[in-house]
Parts: structure tokens; sequence; C-alpha cells
């Protein structure tokens, strides 16, 4: 019997992030095809067989870039035409409860344009590290002073 990992998805508007939580992952098996099916297997750290396949909503250039780390694969796949989909899958209903959005990578249309505008370096760091997130490396959101800016 397969099990389903945790997949998280993000988006740009001329790539797909899928990212899939599965710790030490062994015989990583992908498939990635035109029409935008891509089809994913492994074993996971136990010898469980951790399997899925999804209808992306739009076509999709067949190869893909793989990064594998302890906890998780992390795949960016480019779409054929430069645009925002409304949504991950092909299918209008609700996706399935192990494919969600992973708001780490999540980056708005209008954002978009501004991190393509500053660097079009699509290096392996650009890959792994590239989101559109403060700088903050804690966490915390900055708020100027208020008192500051109702001033200016």
């Amino acid at each position: 019997m397969s099990h389903n990992p945790e997949v998280l998805w993000a988006q740009r508007s001329d790539k797909v992030y899928l990212t899939v939580a599965l710790p030490d992952a062994k015989d990583i098996s992908v498939k990635c095809e035109p029409q935008g099916l891509f089809t994913f297997s492994a074993l996971g750290s136990q010898g469980k067989l951790f399997e899925f396949s999804l209808e992306l909503y739009g076509k999709v250039v067949p190869e893909y870039r793989k990064n594998v780390g302890l906890r998780n694969i992390i795949f960016s796949i480019q779409k054929e035409e430069r645009s925002w989909w409304p949504r991950i899958l092909k299918s209008e209903e609700k996706p399935a409860p192990y494919i969600k959005v992973d708001w780490n990578k999540w980056c708005d249309e209008d954002e978009d344009e501004e991190v393509n505008s500053e660097a079009a370096s699509d290096d392996e760091s650009a890959f792994v590290d590239e989101d559109c997130e403060s700088s903050d490396d804690d966490g915390l959101l900055y708020l100027p002073d208020l008192e500051k800016a109702r001033n200016n």
C-alpha cells in the first residue's frame, strides 16, 4: 500500500515549485510530461512507498530541476507559457489534503515582476533561496514607528 507525502506548491509567472516533504527518501522516481502530468514515487525512511500524481493546471517543459535535501525534495518546473495559474491543478475540485500552499515560497503577481526585474540570475542558489519575503532572519515583521511616519 502506498502513502501520499505532503506536497507544498508555489508559483512564479514562469515556473512552479513543488516541495515534497519526505525525510531520507530513497529510490526517487519522477516523471514530468509536457501536458502537465507530474508523477512522483520514492521509498521513505522505513521502506514505505510514497507516491502521488498531479495533473498540473497548464502545460510545462518536461525537463525539471531537483534539489534533494535531508527532509524534502524541491522541484522547479518550467511553465510552457509565462502566466499565473489560478490554481495548481487542472481540476476545479478541492485538492487532496496532502497538497498545500508553500507560503515560504509564495509570491504575488506584482511581487514576481519586481523580483524578475531586479535579478535575472537562474543559478541553483536562486532556485533554492528565491522568495519574496522580507529578509528578516528571525521571521519578525518590521513595522516603522507610526508616530514618525505620521510626522513625515
